[in-house]
């Protein structure tokens, strides 16, 4: 593992340094979300300065608009903007999931249509995977799209999906659909984009407990969409979908959040009931202890992707083991910091809350990451299975039609 960068990394750094400092913002919308809910105009602005910089999809290859960088390039730059209160990013699955399939599986016409724009932040892109009876089973899918009855080659869409991520915002969108339910799940599935404005496309927000509504379910209503709109071969939307998640569970697996030394801070500020600060209570220091440890595992498991991508490797499916982590981490050190802070532990003005209600934030953001881009039950059994070489689990209805699935119905 290498801690340091190399001397062509080190003066991309200080690039990047120099051109945030010239133009980062100096303060965020105070109604952004941190959902990409905040003030869209801002962070359009934003996205489009980075775009005429060269500075976005910097690993993108240039003939979809990017800048053929490298993933250490765009690690670095990410780690410097993080320094700067820039708004909140409803690029983030569009540009790191939808847009790359899209890329990857569209015809020429279409890629040039959606890559440029969506590199400049003119249009948010939305992933229409999950479903009500679905969880994280994506290959359960029983949203359904049959051919047009005219002969014209369309397809029409109906059915539902859930827990999307922007699309009271978004302007297009990629949806998994089951195109035949007489072969197993896994092989009767067809990806497609669609037009988020459609009038039979419905969006309804979702409220959430942090009193956000970044989640929204989606209801399709007799979308027709053209043939050319499909990703990938009919029948083959497992296979596309793989190159989505993939991506997906790359772009959540690092939780965000108040931390151990916030917490730290805390602890020493706040006293138990004999007066003494509670940092001096040996259950609070072994806990402290553990979420430290923790926090440093995450941060050189980190250090070792990095050092894969400088060297031009791939980091592989151990990746997923930062997501359990982390957000298990920031679920348990909220909780502990809530309980701790007493009747303060309550309050959810940001005005009088401590750390400005971050452990609050915290509280009610990490139960949804222990879920979204795969719950802790589907990455163990990746880390399982592929990490360290166990048998798979066994799936009955692997072979079966998936008409003939009784949840399937």
């Amino acid at each position: 593992m290498d801690f340091n960068d190399t001397p062509e990394e080190a003066a991309y750094r200080q690039k990047v340094r120099t051109w945030l400092e010239a133009n980062a913002p100096r303060t965020r919308d105070a109604n952004d979300d941190g959902e990409g809910g905040g003030d869209l105009a801002a962070a359009k602005a934003w996205q489009a300065k980075k775009a005429a910089a060269g500075f976005a999809c910097i690993t993108w290859p240039k003939e979809w608009g990017g800048q053929g960088g490298t993933p250490i390039d765009s690690v670095i730059f990410g780690e410097e903007e993080a320094r700067y209160p820039i708004p909140s990013n409803p690029f983030q699955i569009g540009l790191g999931m939808c847009v790359p399939t899209v890329m990857n599986f569209a015809d020429p016409a279409t890629k040039d249509r959606f890559g440029p724009p969506a590199i400049r932040g003119e249009e948010i892109w939305c992933q229409l995977f999950s479903e009500p009876s679905g969880g994280s089973d994506v290959a359960a899918a029983r949203t359904r799209a049959e051919k047009a009855p005219d002969g014209s080659g369309d397809w029409i869409i109906n059915g539902q999906k859930v827990w999307t991520t922007g699309a009271q915002f978004s302007d297009f969108g990629i949806v998994i659909v089951r195109t035949d339910p007489n072969l197993p799940k896994h092989k009767g599935l067809t990806m497609f984009w669609v037009d988020m404005k459609d009038p039979g496309v419905e969006v309804r927000p979702i409220h959430q407990m942090s009193g956000g509504s970044g989640f929204n379910e989606v209801f399709f209503t007799d979308v027709r969409v053209k043939d050319s709109q499909r990703l990938g071969g009919v029948g083959d939307g497992w296979k596309v979908s793989l190159v989505t998640l993939m991506n997906e569970r790359l772009a959540v697996g690092g939780a965000t959040g108040a931390g151990w030394s916030q917490f730290l801070e805390a602890a020493r500020d706040t006293t138990g009931s004999d007066g003494a600060p509670l940092l001096q209570e040996g259950a609070v220091r072994e806990k402290l202890a553990d979420w430290y440890v923790q926090a440093e595992g995450l941060r050189h498991a980190r250090n070792r992707t990095m050092t894969a991508l400088s060297k031009g490797q791939t980091p592989g499916p151990e990746s997923s083991i930062g997501k359990i982590v982390s957000a298990t981490l920031m679920q348990d050190l909220a909780n502990e910091a809530v309980e701790m802070l007493d009747q303060y532990g309550i309050i959810n003005d940001p005005d009088l809350a401590p750390l400005s209600g971050g452990f609050h934030g915290s509280l009610m953001m990490a139960p949804g990451l222990r879920i979204a881009g795969g719950t802790d039950e589907i990455l163990r059994n990746i880390i399982a299975e592929r990490v360290l070489g166990l048998p798979g689990d066994i799936r009955l209805d692997k072979d079966v039609p998936f008409k003939d699935v009784p949840t399937g119905r």
